[in-house]
């Protein structure tokens, strides 16, 4: 009896297969999980301009190295990590000599990105890796020296937005969470529950400029209060969508697309405090640059560009930038029919001055 018992718990548990002829769920797309394995499923995918399940597909790598121009035994940061692309792109022009320091808040894709590129060859003698916010570049900078290239990718990677368990879409159900590092500070789900409606609607307008922020604000806070729970991805996207009912049937589907997509976006800025973060790295930019570094800057939205921008402009005023991106750079057309997830980028850069 004890026998078969023991052969019962050590009985082979079967991969998840998908029904049909195309996975549905995150837990289906076993292929695109493992592209050393399926490297032909990857490949389709990507040619189809979609993203592989638990992959991201790096922006303007093109454009960033142009302008980094990185040397042989130059020293850089990558201030988020991510799944490392620009990193390993980065890593292949010190051509075995120089360090790449790599900073993420998020402990479970830093681990499997770390995994990812020791199996590419690059260990611990080039490539640091810390769990770090880049807020705390001044820090980093205290133990390697001064940088002579940054780069900081401020978008979310693709494999946060779409592992449902994250809660970074509302394309899927999951709870509703949206922190960069899950296991600190409050979930959304939290945020939401004491906020008034005065702060949400102004968190919707300045995080996402949202046009109707006073009649989602109205009805999430409304429905709390009555002691509804909004704790998943989809029942916010339900609230939305019945605040959103005034409007005509024909506007009305795409409207609570959009607005869904930026509420999403104004809770992920408040609960990872990334305008706050930002604010800092940028003020601490210029101290940890080598004379004559180079720093490019990848934004997705014009809260982000709105404070770059501001902040090269300041400090090329007061002559600790020589040079500024005068003009935004975006990823190519073609860039952007490979990668629909390229079309919101853009891309500042500057350069420290030698004094």
């Amino acid at each position: 009896m004890q026998q078969q018992s023991e052969n019962t718990e050590k009985k082979h548990k079967r991969r998840i297969h998908y029904s049909g002829t195309h996975p549905k769920s995150y837990q289906e797309k076993y292929k695109e999980h493992q592209p050393e394995k399926y490297a032909d499923t990857i490949s389709k995918v990507i040619s189809k301009g979609s993203t592989p399940a638990g992959m991201h597909i790096s922006i303007c790598v093109k454009e960033i190295l142009d302008f980094l121009q990185i040397q042989p035994g130059q020293k850089g940061l990558d201030a988020t990590l991510g799944y490392g692309g620009h990193t390993l792109e980065m890593l292949k022009c010190l051509n075995g000599q120089g360090h790449i320091y790599a900073l993420d808040v998020d402990p479970i894709e830093s681990a499997k990105t770390k995994k990812r590129l020791e199996e590419k060859g690059y260990g611990s003698e080039i490539l640091t890796i810390k769990l770090e916010n880049f807020a705390n570049i001044d820090k980093v900078a205290e133990e390697a020296g001064k940088f002579d290239f940054i780069l900081a990718d401020l978008g979310v990677s693709s494999m946060q937005i779409d592992n449902p368990e994250r809660g970074f879409t509302y394309k899927a159900e999951g709870p509703l969470d949206l922190r960069m590092n899950p296991e600190k500070g409050i979930s959304a789900a939290e945020r939401l529950k004491d906020i008034s409606q005065e702060e949400l609607m102004g968190m919707l307008i300045e995080n996402s400029d949202e046009p109707y922020a006073e009649e989602i604000s109205e009805e999430i806070v409304t429905r709390l209060r009555r002691g509804e729970k909004i704790e998943t991805t989809t029942r916010l996207h339900q609230v939305i969508e019945e605040a959103l009912e005034f409007l005509p049937a024909s506007e009305r589907k795409e409207a609570v697309k959009k607005s869904s997509a930026r509420t999403f976006q104004a809770l992920r800025i408040d609960v990872n405090n990334e305008f706050e973060v930002l604010y800092e790295f940028l003020n601490k930019l210029p101290d940890v640059l080598a004379p004559g570094g180079r720093v490019a800057i990848l934004t997705f939205h014009s809260g982000e560009d709105r404070l770059v921008k501001k902040s090269f402009k300041q400090f090329k005023k007061e002559h600790l930038y020589s040079e500024i991106a005068e003009e935004v750079i975006r990823p190519s057309k073609e860039e952007c029919i490979r990668n629909s997830r390229a079309k919101s980028t853009k891309m500042r850069w500057a350069i420290r001055s030698d004094i």
